[in-house]
């Protein structure tokens, strides 16, 4: 079974060597994708040296400039699909989940699961160094999606999630508007409305060290109002 990892980035070149380093050392024998936005500081250079030494196991992306973490990762997803990967899994270049957690949500999606997410609320809250105003917004943006779309996942706005090839199709054959973290929220909600099954993972999510975040007021507000209209979606090969 073929199995990637895609990765975005912009301005990660602190995070991204120790980061591929640590993917192409995990068992299960993860290939990895890096979509870079153009990073200034380099990031994609670094990637374009591993590339060469690991040969048809780490690939990249170049965009010309920041398009959205939403676009980032569905030109990830047409990617892979493309070159016949199995799982397809999604998250962040800053070590804020844990690598190697990636084999865990991924024997989930071999039990059965169509979409794994790896949750920090589904066992309680599992956040390590985050200032407590940005775990509550994060905890109840979360509590939010479920009250307004009904849809049972307790970490809605995760970006450490594992697809199976057949339920991505399902889902891509469907537009994904939001472009921002928004697009997470959408993505599990068009899974959950196409009867997909979804399973959380419990993870722990530890704050960056290094780098800075790219959340913003905006991203946020994306997300906060773009759950609103999700109700009225009209899905493709809805069950």
């Amino acid at each position: 079974m073929k199995k990637l990892v895609i990765i975005p980035t912009y301005n990660e070149r602190e995070n991204i060597e120790a980061m591929i380093e640590k993917v192409m050392s995990l068992e299960g024998g993860f290939d990895l994708l890096v979509i870079d936005d153009g990073s200034p500081d380099g990031t994609a250079e670094v990637v374009e040296s591993y590339r060469q030494a690991y040969h048809g196991r780490v690939h990249l992306i170049r965009r010309a400039g920041k398009l959205g973490l939403g676009t980032a990762y569905l030109a990830g997803f047409k990617w892979g699909l493309e070159e016949g990967y199995d799982y397809l899994a999604e998250m962040d270049c800053d070590f804020s989940h844990n690598p190697d957690d990636l084999e865990r949500l991924v024997a989930a999606a071999e039990a059965g699961a169509d979409v794994v997410v790896g949750s920090r609320y589904v066992k309680g809250v599992n956040v390590v160094n985050w200032p407590m105003s940005r775990l509550l917004i994060s905890y109840f943006a979360s509590k939010y999606v479920r009250i307004v779309t009904g849809m049972p996942i307790h970490d809605a706005t995760a970006g450490f999630v594992c697809y199976r090839r057949a339920a991505l199709e399902k889902i891509l054959k469907n537009e994904i508007e939001m472009k921002g973290y928004g697009f997470q929220i959408e993505m599990k909600y068009t899974a959950w409305r196409l009867g997909l099954k979804l399973h959380e993972e419990s993870i722990i999510f530890t704050e960056r060290r290094e780098g800075a975040s790219k959340m913003s007021g905006g991203i946020f507000g994306e997300a906060l109002f773009g759950v609103m209209k999700l109700r009225f979606k009209k899905l493709k090969v809805e069950s």
